[in-house]
């Protein structure tokens, strides 16, 4: 059963710190329903949302499964498939990030089965519903 707590986060939380500093970007660390590490990115000098865009734009497998540009300023990240969503910097940055969130994490699940048993869930949010991410110089 998935389990994340305040201690857990704290151990992870200097190494995820370490790396959004490196690439200028502005994010909190949090933990939901005691299953979920949450990082939720606010602003840095990535533009997430135009390389998202032009990356799956630039898909036929995305345009043919019906990709809209995103246009409200915020866009959840797929842990298990940002390689394919993501290119440069974006991609580089998202290559450490994850990783580093999930240090520590198993995955030992059988989707045929229906049988999910990982350590814990990881969510990375670009923006919020409410706070659209903004991008620096």
């Amino acid at each position: 059963m998935a389990y994340m707590s305040q201690e857990l986060k704290t151990q992870i939380a200097p190494k995820v710190k370490a790396i959004l500093k490196k690439y200028g970007i502005k994010g909190t660390l949090a933990v939901r329903n005691h299953s979920s590490l949450v990082l939720n990115i606010k602003s840095g000098k990535i533009d997430f949302i135009e390389n998202v865009n032009r990356v799956c734009s630039q898909s036929q497998h995305q345009m043919v499964g019906g990709f809209r540009p995103i246009t409200q300023g915020h866009v959840n990240v797929n842990p298990y498939h940002y390689e394919k969503h993501f290119d440069s910097k974006a991609l580089a940055f998202l290559s450490e990030i994850i990783p580093a969130l999930n240090n520590g994490n198993w995955d030992k699940s059988d989707i045929q089965s229906d049988y999910f048993n990982v350590g814990w869930y990881v969510d990375v949010n670009i923006g919020r519903w409410n706070t659209p991410y903004e991008v620096t110089a």
